[in-house]
């Protein structure tokens, strides 16, 4: 196991928001991380449901973050955004590269497999247990504005501009 200490939630260092409520029939808030959701294992993306955006949410981003990954900058697992404001939840398995179960106007980004879809957990063998941050940002726009070829890290720079509240559930996963 490692012993590389444990850097904090990424959200530790983004502008307070409000929170509301994520719910998943996959995972459990602070659980470990189901094979379903493991990339050599299921690489399934998981249900989330959420409730209680602020006022003023225009569309919805989703994304999928492990902070301890060996790369100096984390790893994104999954990044879809501009998920109308109508949209309440997404079903298991709607991180798929052909947007079954997302809605028309979503636009998945690439993550840091370089794939436009969700990329499930695999972290080293000898690495601690990842935390893998689900988050559902509330946005203050219909569409975010960014096309599906940026990277994460520019996605991520337009999604902080743009949170009216997050959404957060945290699972882990190791070997």
């Amino acid at each position: 196991m490692s012993d590389r200490p444990r850097p904090p939630s990424p959200y530790d260092f983004l502008p307070a928001v409000p929170a509301f409520s994520l719910t998943s029939e996959d995972l459990t808030d602070g659980g470990s991380l189901p094979d379903a959701q493991v990339y050599e294992r299921g690489n399934t993306s998981p249900h989330l449901a959420w409730s209680g955006a602020p006022e003023g949410t225009k569309s919805f981003a989703v994304t999928c973050y492990d902070p301890d990954a060996p790369t100096g900058g984390g790893f994104w697992h999954w990044i879809v955004y501009d998920i109308p404001a109508s949209a309440t939840e997404l079903p298991t398995g709607a991180g798929t590269g052909d947007k079954d179960g997302l809605p028309d106007e979503a636009i998945h980004a690439r993550n840091d497999y370089g794939t436009r879809d969700f990329g499930g957990a695999a972290p080293p063998p000898q690495d601690a247990p990842h935390r893998y941050f689900f988050v559902v940002h509330a946005l203050d726009t219909d569409s975010l504005g960014v096309d599906a070829d940026a990277s994460a890290n520019v996605v991520g720079f337009n999604l902080t501009a743009h949170t009216l509240g997050r959404a957060v559930l945290v699972s882990s996963f190791g070997f």
